[in-house]
């Protein structure tokens, strides 16, 4: 199933349309989709290391683009913010709270980026400094991997394609660990 997975997702990332399909997905996950854009972004970079920066600012511009309407959800709209909150079967009140205490540092941290964008836009962070953030630490996110991936492409995808289940395992570790902290911290 896993193969098939990363086949399926390399396969999209050579057809013309994966710099379409990249941007749809940035906008996407900003606002209600819960894959995150580089499971795309790594697989297109990879097919076209020449436009590696050109992905990761195309990349970013649809990302801030996605998060400006779930913030803008989060602001006018707040019962649809409240119910796409809902659907990451979190306490609203409990988040509220946290995300009150922690404010602009929570869009730093790789909590998907629709619940940060959808909670600034309703606990009313300023607008500016929730582009601003956003644009500092999503464009070092997508730059970096583009730029790593452009550099040394193809060993990391002969490490991953060798090792798939390997990366992916410790991919998941990762994100059960960062879960335990943050649950930890708060």
């Amino acid at each position: 199933m896993l193969r098939k997975t990363y086949d399926w997702v390399m396969s999209l990332a050579a057809r013309p349309q994966a710099p379409v399909a990249l941007a749809v997905l940035a906008f996407c996950e900003g606002v209600f989709f819960p894959i995150p854009v580089d499971v795309l972004l790594m697989p297109v970079v990879l097919g076209r290391r020449d436009r590696a920066m050109l992905y990761a600012a195309m990349t970013l511009v649809c990302s801030i683009l996605g998060g400006s309407c779930g913030y803008a959800i989060g602001h006018f709209l707040q019962p649809v913010g409240r119910w796409i909150l809902s659907l990451t079967g979190g306490n609203f009140d409990q988040f509220a709270a946290w995300y009150g205490h922690w404010g602009a540092i929570l869009i730093a941290v790789p909590i998907p980026y629709k619940l940060t964008a959808i909670a600034s836009g309703m606990m009313q962070l300023d607008f500016k400094l929730f582009i601003l953030v956003s644009i500092l630490v999503r464009g070092l996110r997508y730059g970096g991997e583009a730029l790593l991936l452009k550099v040394y492409g193809e060993p990391i995808r002969a490490f991953v394609e060798k090792r798939l289940a390997l990366v992916a395992s410790g991919a998941a570790l990762a994100v059960v660990g960062l879960i335990m902290v943050l649950k930890f911290v708060h």
